[in-house]
């Protein structure tokens, strides 16, 4: 895991020591992301200048020193991630007469491109990565990113420049950047709480989409091209459905996690693996302790309150496994300590509250190994979470009802304020009711305005319902995935939205940067694109049983682990953010929040952010995400 960076100055007229003092100083940027190795490569006379920030992995040597010019002196590399196969395509190449010098990946992809041509050398690819490629030949830069979205990209122009890199933090370091915050991408952050791709926070800076391969020729003209992409993956499994029992599935499942596991464990540093005790993590770790003629080290944060902790149930995972298990108890202050840190990490404002966990697990496992492997992605595969069930429940309530007859009834139940829904609902058994009842009824309200199904599941998946109303004198940017509409499976559907917006932009953003934080290089196994298209292909009950999610994956586990030890309510990386903005970090939040710093801001409505406040303050559950999210941008934007 590293960090790259760069630019073009299409004015070609800077002097070479300056670009790469440039470089440099946007590299160091990245030193986190690599600490042991760094470089930069230059031609002034065509005003490009990379930088490089390497974590040592694969090749420890010399080497596997970025940049690197390919053999043949046409093709120059910075690339951030791992090809996990490259031993194969090395022995590909071979026969074709091609040379290597050292034992890296990056080598392996450099005589790829040059024998294969650059799109297909990256369909050969089994791996995380973003890649920026020089052509000196065609005076023509690549960006490309992995088919999933694991490894981040930025690209854009700000005049005559052309900026990239792995975060913004690079590209601010330009003494050319010149900074504008994008409103309308700022309301999209409030619903999501991360900023959905392909935006970023600054008007003209992108995200690249993953799967995806954008060429900017020489005179700054750029065609983008997909190599990959899971709309295609769900029509292809569509038109081919896997045609087995259960067993076989089961059997062809286990099969495909263990060689992603085994491609995964290939590293010239010591591994491990962080554990949860859920499903996904003790998949992942049973794999690796199958594969393993040592005890895999596996890591857990734990906390002393019950209803946050998973400490207990990875402990007997591990000891059911045989792993070399650490766990760490972290007291409250200690994970409220990781709060000021949380803006220099990510460098966009994102609001995903188990970032504090996630980063202090990370910082747990870097003291004894510099790779570690993440269940991330079994949800999104195999349809864990919650909200598909609910999402295909309510659907199909909603659809109980005629459509003209939709909206009249939403307005109806609206018409009756909260406090008269509380007092009416207060008569009907509690078992039969929701838990914050009149709150939930105007919630559901709301959801019969929906004109179709994608307009619900974004109602289920935002964190201000009504975002425009926070962000002054914006309208919301919408990634153009939400556009249009799937057929099908509701609860497919929502597993195609979910993996190709909040898998990349929230789940892998929050893993990169909170790992790379601390110089730790994550692996993920159940984002091998060979399980998606396999995934792709079973029958919905295969993954969603019932109101059980993960049935297939909860069938390859229990040959592993019995089945009472991970199964139990989802539980994920939550934190009582509530309790704490209530306490020992009011004052802190306060200030964030305070009505007369929004007024001089000017980008924040201050009555509605006051009215969440006040609500978070009356314990209105609904509001301890949207006030982190204000509290996030506000820090983001006083650090940056």
């Amino acid at each position: 895991m590293c960090g790259l960076t760069g630019f073009i100055d299409f004015a070609r007229h800077t002097a070479e020591d300056v670009l790469r003092e440039r470089a440099e100083a946007m590299s160091e940027t990245l030193r986190h992301r690599g600490p042991d190795d760094d470089g930069v490569w230059v031609d002034a006379d065509a005003g490009v200048a990379m930088g490089f920030r390497r974590l040592s992995i694969i090749d420890l040597s010399d080497m596997g020193h970025q940049p690197m010019v390919s053999s043949s002196g046409r093709y120059v590399i910075v690339f951030n991630g791992e090809v996990y196969n490259f031993r194969e395509l090395r022995d590909a190449l071979a026969p074709a007469g091609a040379r290597f010098t050292g034992s890296s990946d990056t080598e392996v992809i450099l005589e790829a491109i040059q024998a294969w041509g650059l799109e297909a050398a990256v369909r050969s690819f089994v791996g995380m990565f973003a890649i920026a490629l020089w052509d000196r030949e065609e005076q023509t830069l690549h960006l490309v990113r992995d088919r999933i979205g694991v490894k981040p990209l930025y690209w854009g122009r700000q005049g005559n420049l052309l900026l990239f890199g792995s975060e913004l933090k690079a590209l601010r370091a330009h003494p050319d950047w010149r900074p504008e915050i994008d409103r309308d991408a700022l309301v999209a952050y409030f619903r999501h709480a991360y900023v959905p791709a392909p935006f970023s926070i600054y008007r003209g800076i992108v995200k690249l989409m993953p799967g995806t391969i954008v060429s900017i020729g020489p005179d700054g003209t750029d065609q983008t091209t997909t190599y990959w992409s899971l709309a295609a993956q769900l029509e292809a499994g569509g038109a081919d459905p896997l045609d087995a029992t259960e067993d076989e599935a089961a059997d062809r499942l286990d099969q495909l996690l263990r060689e992603s596991v085994e491609l995964r464990m290939v590293s010239d540093v010591p591994l491990g693996a962080f554990l949860s005790g859920g499903i996904d993590s003790s998949t992942v770790v049973a794999q690796m302790q199958a594969l393993s003629p040592q005890p895999v080290k596996t890591f857990t944060i734990g906390f002393e309150d019950d209803t946050f902790n998973e400490a207990k149930d990875a402990k007997r995972v591990a000891e059911h496994l045989g792993t070399d298990h650490t766990e760490l108890y972290v007291r409250p202050g200690e994970a409220q300590d990781i709060i000021p840190r949380l803006s220099e990490w990510y460098d966009e404002p994102f609001a995903d509250a188990s970032q504090i966990p996630t980063a202090l697990v990370s910082e747990l496992a870097r003291r004894d190994v510099t790779v570690s492997l993440s269940g991330d992605g079994g949800d999104e595969l195999f349809g864990g979470y919650e909200r598909y069930v609910q999402g295909r429940d309510i659907w199909a309530r909603i659809q109980a009802i005629p459509a003209p007859a939709r909206p009249v009834v939403g307005a109806l139940m609206r018409t009756i304020p909260v406090g008269a829904w509380n007092t009416i609902l207060s008569l009907v058994p509690a078992h039969l009711t929701p838990g914050q009842k009149g709150r939930t009824m105007h919630w559901l309200a709301g959801n019969l305005m929906s004109g179709n199904f994608n307009e619900l599941f974004h109602r289920l998946v935002s964190i201000w319902d009504a975002p425009e109303t926070l962000v002054l004198g914006a309208r919301e940017a919408k990634s153009p995935v939400w556009d249009g509409e799937r057929q099908g499976d509701t609860i497919e559907r929502m597993m195609y939205l979910d993996s190709v917006t909040y898998l990349p932009d929230d789940i892998l953003a929050k893993l990169d940067r909170a790992s790379m934080a601390f110089s730790l290089e994550a692996r993920d196994p159940l984002l091998d694109h060979r399980l998606f298209d396999f995934a792709w292909r079973l029958p919905v009950d295969y993954r969603v049983r019932g109101d059980k999610g993960k049935w297939l994956l909860r069938q390859v586990l229990g040959r592993y682990v019995p089945s009472e030890l991970t199964e139990r309510p989802k539980q994920g990386f939550s934190l009582p953010i509530g309790d704490w903005l209530r306490g020992p970090l009011r004052g802190w939040a306060e200030n964030l929040l305070s009505e007369t710093r929004l007024a001089e801001d000017g980008m924040l409505n201050p009555a509605a952010v006051g009215t969440a406040w006040k609500g978070l303050l009356k314990r209105n559950s609904a509001t301890d995400a949207r006030i982190w999210s204000v509290l996030m941008f506000q820090a983001w934007r006083a650090r940056w």
